[in-house]
């Protein structure tokens, strides 16, 4: 066969092919039944609340898994996005809690987490967060975890089953509350803040301490304790019939116990408060309010910056007051005390910002000698949603955030490692509605990271 002739032949050949292959294609497309199906079947999940957290995740307190390669060679990593924690798919989180460099979450136990009831991640140097080990014959104490672990509470017998329902982080200690009222506080107890007796040179690094506190005991007057409230390195109690109870650090009054000693039991606290019921208690450095069940407000502890009191030179207080210039802001529903500001929401949705920082007036008001209202258009009122409100608010040390009747989270001040979850790191000086992609129920905020409980859209 000569060459010209294999060369036809060849041509003809990969000519019918294409052919072919161009009529089966034509065919495909005009027969459906041809089409192959593949039945994707999406993971369920059956957690209601879903996690969301962002800011500096170096620490682990993003528990995002980062791999320990990162910490180790130094390189900062930051979220500035909200970013869906997979924790939050696995177990159903009850409360959530972001100290200085870790968080905690309560979950609801089951069998399948074998019962446990607390998680920690992040920054475990004083065992903030509970005993956690390196696997192998070093047996060292982890200061750090990427992803939370559950935290060994004790047991008074093998069968006991605790669910933790309420959580708080101070600077390097954490308190968390069971539905049957016992209390464990665990980490730093230097000043007292842990409710158990200050033991001088105390090593926290590895240590296994988990101090248990039933409210049978003598300690709460047989009272039953059904939240509590972290500060810096302070911790004050709240009982169902509205008393309050604190211990730690009292160098600027925020005890409210009279004095400026380190307070290693819980005692009572009275002053304006004395015969008051207490809602909600708010501290996050040196400063504390309290809010009542009419509305009313009482602070004590760190005014070096008028958030407490106003036309004074006086910068400790160590025993409640009623802060009565407030009642011109109408009925008191939350309250927010940062490192040196104050802030209160009012029945009609206002927030009213006063003290030192990025208040949320924009950037060339620092400070605030008097309580001012932030304008409600800058929380999503106008005139086309008449009826937004904002209905809570919460801070950090130095961040401020408030979430509206629609859910939205709306951040505003110092902007370090991205925590106010705008999409970069540069401070910000008004309300701005942060990028989570879900409905808010509730923000925690931390000195450089947050945590937000949330629902799905759908």
């Amino acid at each position: 066969m000569s060459l010209l002739i294999k060369r036809k032949l060849k041509k003809f050949l990969i000519n019918n092919v294409r052919s072919i292959s161009k009529l089966r294609k034509r065919q495909l497309l005009q027969n459906e039944d041809k089409f192959e199906v593949y039945n994707m079947q999406p993971k369920t999940c059956t957690t209601k609340n879903k996690i969301y957290v962002w800011g500096m995740a170096d620490t682990g307190a993003l528990g995002l898994a980062t791999t320990i390669k990162v910490h180790k060679h130094g390189t900062m990593t930051v979220k500035r996005f909200p970013k869906r924690m997979p924790f939050g798919e696995r177990f159903e989180v009850i409360d959530a809690a972001a100290g200085y460099g870790f968080s905690v979450f309560a979950i609801e136990p089951n069998e399948e987490n074998n019962y446990y009831t607390l998680y920690g991640t992040g920054l475990n140097t004083d065992s903030q967060i509970g005993y956690h080990k390196l696997r192998g014959e070093t047996r060292k104490p982890l200061e750090l975890l990427l992803y939370p672990a559950p935290i060994e509470l004790p047991k008074e017998s093998h069968d006991e089953v605790h669910k933790v329902v309420k959580v708080s982080c101070g600077r390097a200690h954490t308190v968390a509350i069971t539905e049957n009222g016992v209390i464990f506080t665990m980490g730093n107890n230097s000043y007292g803040q842990c409710a158990r007796k200050i033991i001088e040179d105390e090593i926290y690094l590895g240590s296994n301490v988990i101090h248990r506190i039933d409210t049978k005991y003598e300690i709460f007057s047989n009272e039953r304790i059904i939240d509590v409230t972290c500060g810096q390195d302070h911790t004050i109690f709240l009982t169902d019939d509205g008393k309050l109870y604190s211990c730690g650090w009292s160098a600027d009054g925020q005890t409210g116990l009279g004095h400026y000693k380190n307070q290693d039991e819980p005692s009572l606290i009275e002053g304006d408060i004395k015969n008051e019921k207490i809602v909600k208690v708010s501290s996050k450095g040196d400063c504390v309010l309290a809010l009542n069940d009419k509305g009313e407000v009482f602070g004590f502890g760190n005014s070096e910056y008028n958030q407490i009191l106003l036309n004074s030179d006086e910068q400790q207080i160590n025993v409640p007051i009623h802060l009565e210039y407030l009642t011109k802001m109408g009925k008191i529903v939350d309250i927010a005390a940062g490192g040196c500001f104050s802030m209160v929401l009012n029945e009609n949705g206002d927030v009213f910002v006063w003290g030192y920082g990025l208040l949320g007036f924009g950037p060339k008001v620092d400070f605030c000698k008097f309580p001012k209202r932030i304008p409600p258009a800058l929380f999503g009122r106008n005139s086309f949603n008449k009826e937004n409100r904002v209905v809570s608010i919460n801070c950090g040390l130095y961040q401020m955030a408030a979430i509206n009747s629609d859910n939205d989270l709306f951040m505003w001040g110092r902007n370090k490692f991205g925590s106010l979850g705008l999409g970069h790191e540069n401070d910000q000086y008004f309300p701005l509605k942060s990028l989570v992609g879900a409905k808010v129920k509730k923000i925690l905020c931390g000195v450089d990271h947050s945590v937000a409980i949330c629902n799905l859209f759908i």
